[in-house]
């Protein structure tokens, strides 16, 4: 049925390059996950009236995120061409498109990360403070907890967005659906691959969206 439809359609293909945006959406969730917290942390601790109070840290760290995610994502691909070829010894493949979509990505987590963290209620804090935790267990056992689904949200939303960087990325040799979209579907006028790509590109975002939904329903107490 399918083949039918799409006869103009590699199949063998059209796998390999789902495989790999797969890969490099997997690799970057994960990593802008870990990423995007420190940084989320950092931007709310180190705010007025909390734990780490340090204006000069907290205006650095936020004028870090707030050029890194305003750089078109097709333009910091570009910009950091040189330091992959340096890391990897070249900037086309998925391995090496995962640079720019962890750059390109925490920082918008960490925003998301900061507002998740800011939602916590405050009495919450203060009866864990009374009750004689440390600094260390309120961040770990109170703040990220009680902000969990807020997080899992948020890295629902960066990693759709991170799905279309792929695609992005594909259009300078990344791999992935979005190059071959780009190179055997546009360069070559077969409709068939774009069409199928784009398709492919839609279930990966229904499912993501699908299992970030129910993990975030599952964390919600209220």
């Amino acid at each position: 049925m399918i083949k039918t439809l799409f006869p103009n359609v590699d199949w063998m293909d059209m796998w390999e390059a789902t495989e790999e945006t797969i890969y490099m959406t997997g690799v970057s969730v994960i990593a802008t996950f870990i990423l995007g917290i420190l940084l989320g942390l950092m931007l709310y601790l180190t705010s007025r009236g909390n734990f780490w109070e340090n204006k000069g840290l907290h205006q650095l760290v936020g004028a870090y995120v707030n050029i890194t995610r305003s750089i078109p994502f097709i333009i910091l691909i570009i910009l950091l061409i040189p330091l992959s070829e340096w890391l990897l010894g070249t900037f086309l493949g998925p391995t090496a498109a995962l640079l720019a979509l962890i750059v390109g990505a925490a920082p918008f987590y960490a925003r998301l990360v900061e507002i998740g963290l800011r939602e916590v209620d405050h009495g919450v804090v203060q009866a864990a403070e009374a009750m004689g935790a440390s600094q260390r267990q309120i961040i770990w056992k109170v703040l990220l907890p009680e902000s969990m689904p807020a997080l899992v949200s948020g890295i629902t939303v960066t990693s759709i967005a991170l799905v279309s960087y792929t695609a992005m990325a594909g259009v300078i040799g990344a791999g992935g659906l979005g190059d071959l979209a780009f190179r055997e579907g546009f360069q070559r006028g077969n409709p068939d691959i774009t069409i199928t790509s784009t398709i492919l590109i839609l279930i990966l975002v229904f499912i993501m969206q699908w299992i970030g939904d129910w993990v975030t329903n599952r964390l919600d107490k209220r």
